[in-house]
C-alpha cells in the first residue's frame, strides 16, 4: 500500500505542473488588464502606471512570470494580489472559514441524509417512501442552485422575514444571541447545497444497493439466519459504498467549485466569491492560486478514494 501511495504521489507532481502551466497560460493570454482601473483614471500619469506595472512584473513575458510564480509556490508563497496588494495566502486563510462553514457543513449533512434515504428507498422499493424520495432526488439535482437560492430568499427573507438574505461575515459568536444570528444567516445557503448534495448521493446509493440486493451472497447471508438489519448494514451497504466512495471523494472539490454560485447569491465572503471577483479584475495570482488549490483537492481526494477501496473491500490489494 505504501509503495502504491508513493507512486501515485509521484504521478501527481507532473499532473499538477501541467495544470498550473495551462491555468497560468490561459489567465495570462486572456483579455483584461489588472491595471485597467488606473488606465481609466486620468489623474494617474502614464509613467506612474508603468512603474506600477514594472513593480508587479507585468512588463515581463508571461512564461517568465509563470516560472517565478511556480518557484515561489514551491516555497509556499502564493504571491500578492494585484487588487488588494496583500498576500494571496492571507486572503485565502481569511475566506476559507466562511466557505467551510457553509460548504463543509452542507456536504456532511447531505451525506448523513443521503445514506438512510438511499438505503431505505432500496430496501423498500416502489413504496410510498421510495416514490417520495425519488421525486425529491429528481427535483434536488435537476433544479439549479441559483434558482433554489432565489426561491428561498423570496419565501423566507422577503415574504416571511425569517432569515437575512445577505451573509454578514462580521458576526462573531460570543453569546447565545450571536450564535442564533450566525445560525439564521447560515441556514439558507447550507440548505441550498444540502438539497443538491443529498439528492444526487441518495439516488446513487439507492441504485448501487438495488444491484447488490438480488445477489447470491445476500441470499446466503439470509439463509444463515443473520438478521435482516445486519444483512443490509454489514453486507449490502458496505459493498454498495465502494463506488459511492468515488462519488463522495470527487464530489468534495466539485462542491467547493459549485458553491461559487451559492456564495454569490447570498453574498457569502468565501473562496468562491473571491474567485469571481478576481476573475472580473484580472487578478491573476489570486485566480491561479484558487484554481491550483482545486486541482490539488481533486488529486488528493482521488488518492483517498483509492485507499478507502481497500478498507471497504479486503479483496482489493495494491502492489
Amino acid at each position: 500500500m505504501g509503495r502504491y501511495v508513493a507512486r501515485r504521489l509521484l504521478i501527481a507532481i507532473p499532473t499538477l505542473l501541467v495544470i498550473s502551466f495551462v491555468v497560468y497560460a490561459i489567465l495570462a493570454l486572456a483579455p483584461g488588464d489588472p491595471l485597467g482601473q488606473f488606465a481609466a483614471n486620468p489623474n494617474v500619469p502614464p509613467e506612474v502606471r508603468e512603474r506600477i506595472r514594472h513593480s508587479l512584473g507585468l512588463d515581463q513575458p508571461w512564461h517568465i512570470r509563470y516560472v517565478k510564480w511556480l518557484l515561489a509556490l514551491l516555497q509556499g508563497d502564493f504571491g500578492y494580489s494585484f487588487g488588494s496588494h496583500s498576500p494571496v495566502a492571507g486572503l485565502l486563510v481569511e475566506r476559507l472559514p466562511n466557505t467551510l462553514a457553509v460548504v463543509g457543513v452542507a456536504y456532511v449533512l447531505g451525506l448523513l441524509l443521503a445514506l438512510p434515504i438511499g438505503m431505505i428507498s432500496a430496501v423498500k422499493r416502489y413504496s410510498l417512501f421510495d416514490h417520495a424520495a425519488t421525486t425529491f432526488a429528481f427535483i434536488g439535482f435537476s433544479v439549479p442552485t441559483f434558482f433554489t437560492g432565489l426561491l428561498l430568499i423570496i419565501v423566507f427573507s422577503i415574504n416571511l422575514r425569517w432569515f437575512p438574505f445577505i451573509y454578514d461575515s462580521t458576526v462573531k459568536v460570543k453569546d447565545f444571541a450571536s450564535l442564533v444570528e450566525q445560525l439564521k444567516q447560515s441556514i439558507m445557503p447550507i440548505a441550498v447545497l444540502t438539497l443538491f448534495n443529498t439528492a444526487g448521493l441518495a439516488r446513487f446509493i439507492r441504485a448501487e444497493m438495488l444491484e447488490h440486493l438480488p445477489l447470491e451472497y445476500v441470499r446466503t447471508a439470509r439463509s444463515k439466519g443473520i438478521a435482516e438489519r445486519l444483512v443490509i448494514l454489514r453486507h449490502v451497504l458496505r459493498n454498495s459504498l465502494i463506488p459511492v466512495v468515488t462519488l463522495v471523494a470527487l464530489g468534495i472539490p466539485a462542491v467547493f467549485a459549485g458553491a461559487i454560485v451559492t456564495e454569490q447569491i447570498f453574498r457569502v465572503p468565501g473562496i468562491g466569491e473571491l474567485l469571481v471577483r478576481s476573475i472580473g479584475t484580472s487578478d491573476t495570482p489570486v485566480v491561479a492560486a484558487i484554481v491550483f488549490l482545486f486541482a490539488v483537492l481533486v488529486v488528493v481526494f482521488n488518492l483517498i478514494a483509492d485507499v478507502l477501496y481497500a478498507v471497504l473491500d479486503p479483496r482489493i490489494r495494491y502492489a
